[in-house]
C-alpha cells in the first residue's frame, strides 16, 4: 500500500525530473502544453487570499477539499492531451520527462485528497501534518501554484 509519504516523495521526484527537463531544455513545451498550464491553474485556484499554507484556519472538509479538486482536475487536462497518468510510487520517470511525467507527479498528491475525503466522510480525519506537506506542495512560493515561473520557454 502507498503512503503519503510515499506519494509525496514520488511527486517531488517526478516534478523535479520533468522541471528539469524542461530547464535543460530537452522538453520544450508546446502551445497545448503550456495552455494546459494555465487552464489548471485556473481551474485550482485555491483561494487563500495570500495566507501561507497550512490553512489551519480553514475546516477539514475545505482543506482537504482544496486539494482533492488537483486530482480531478489533473484526470482532464490528461485526457485533453492524450497524456497517460502514471504512479510515481517506487517508479522511476520516464527520461526525457515531459507533460505526462509532470501530470502524475501531481496527481499522486491530489489523489491523495481524494482517498482522505472519503476517510474524512467516514469521520476518520487525516493526519494534521501530512495535510499541511500537501498543502505546502501544492500552494505557495516554489510550489505546484507557482509551477509557470519554473518554465523559460
Amino acid at each position: 500500500m502507498d503512503t503519503f509519504a510515499d506519494r509525496l516523495d514520488g511527486g517531488w521526484a517526478w516534478w523535479e525530473a520533468a522541471i528539469e527537463e524542461a530547464q535543460e531544455g530537452r522538453w520544450v513545451r508546446d502551445a497545448v502544453e503550456r495552455q494546459v498550464i494555465k487552464d489548471i491553474a485556473a481551474a485550482t485556484n485555491p483561494l487563500h487570499g495570500g495566507r501561507m499554507a497550512p490553512f489551519t484556519e480553514d475546516s477539514w472538509h475545505v482543506r482537504i477539499g482544496r486539494i482533492a479538486n488537483w486530482a480531478g482536475v489533473l484526470r482532464l487536462a490528461a485526457r485533453s492531451g492524450g497524456w497517460v497518468l502514471q504512479p510515481v510510487v517506487g517508479r522511476s520517470p520516464s527520461h526525457p520527462a515531459g507533460m505526462a511525467e509532470l501530470l502524475s507527479a501531481i496527481y499522486a498528491v491530489g489523489e491523495q485528497g481524494e482517498i482522505w475525503m472519503q476517510q474524512l466522510l467516514k469521520g476518520v480525519r487525516p493526519p494534521e501534518g501530512e495535510i499541511a506537506k500537501a498543502e505546502g506542495f501544492l500552494t505557495g512560493p516554489g510550489s505546484i501554484e507557482d509551477l509557470e515561473l519554473f518554465f523559460y520557454d
